[in-house]
């Protein structure tokens, strides 16, 4: 019964320790926020007060090394809690920009959804009305569009960037279909640097700029005109910038009737990707049509080495 009462006193004992132990841990971390919190002109009233109170006891120097304490710890508490915040911040942040880069991929993938039955519809009935009036032309707008497709499909499934040369060789095969619809009314340029191909390309921005330039440029012009697209790398104090051209001598745009849907979603990209660092620039030549130009940091894949 003596070892019995014993180990029990022991067990309370045990059980008033922790006790005492996850209240003073309770105590000091209520301390340490409290320290993180309060201001530096209310700590010094305190610590004024704490001194008189603590002088008629000769508690003076203790309660000064208490306070010098507790001057170095909300030192070290202000500065976790600050880093604290600027974490929350910045995680807020990443979590916003996460949300806007999903929204403008979303709306990317509604506008793709919506554009690409468009232009399969049109070039399959062509070649459906085709097949009767000239085979020959038909078989070669359907050899274009197995080449479109085959350059498109496994970019739509692709994450991330891709390369200029990918797009480049996606946007032949789009201008050949549509120089095989309009003949002689679409007349195509492409002048690109073959060491500029393998730098980093965000997916169907050039192929949006060509169907913006064909759509709303050539098309509603009774003879057609010509499509140049072009490519140059510049040095500046900000790094290497990659600039991409696709110019029309089209029926040219209202500079400020502001972008349309795919321009708009261009502008977004590009500020969720690259920042400040890049722009879309959309120019009215004097000597008529239009000129979009992106301008985007030069990041060569070197592991890319597409050819065209």
């Amino acid at each position: 019964m003596a070892f019995s009462r014993t180990k029990k006193g022991t067990r309370s004992l045990v059980a008033f320790i922790g006790e005492v132990g996850d209240t003073a841990r309770t105590l000091w971390w209520n301390f340490f926020d409290w320290l993180a919190q309060v201001e530096w002109r209310k700590l010094g009233v305190i610590a004024v007060v704490a001194l008189l109170l603590a002088a008629p006891f000769r508690l003076g120097e203790s309660v000064a090394m208490f306070i010098v304490f507790s001057v170095g710890l909300k030192v070290l508490a202000g500065g976790k809690r600050r880093a604290e915040s600027e974490a929350r911040v910045a995680e807020q942040q990443a979590g916003t920009e996460t949300l806007e880069r999903r929204l403008v991929e979303a709306q990317m993938a509604a506008l793709q959804a919506q554009v690409e039955p468009h232009f399969l519809f049109n070039t399959l009935a062509l070649i459906g009305q085709l097949i009767e009036t000239d085979p020959p032309q038909a078989a070669k707008i359907h050899a274009h569009l197995i080449d479109y497709l085959r350059a498109t499909l496994p970019q739509m499934r692709a994450k991330g960037n891709g390369t200029l040369g990918r797009q480049i060789e996606l946007s032949r095969a789009y201008l050949a279909i549509m120089q095989a619809r309009m003949r002689e009314r679409l007349a195509v340029s492409i002048d690109v640097p073959p060491d500029l191909l393998s730098a980093s390309f965000p997916p169907m921005m050039l192929q949006t700029l060509i169907e913006n330039a064909i759509k709303h440029g050539l098309e509603p012009k009774v003879e057609g005109g010509r499509i140049d697209i072009r490519a140059s790398a510049s040095s500046t104090a900000a790094g290497n910038v990659l600039q991409i051209e696709v110019q029309d001598d089209g029926v040219g745009f209202d500079v400020h009737a502001g972008d349309g849907l795919g321009l708009t979603n261009i502008r977004e990209r590009l500020r969720l990707l690259y920042g400040s660092r890049a722009q879309l620039i959309i120019e009215a030549p004097l000597d008529g049509g239009a000129r979009a130009i992106i301008r985007m940091p030069f990041a060569p894949d070197i592991f890319a080495g597409t050819k065209l």
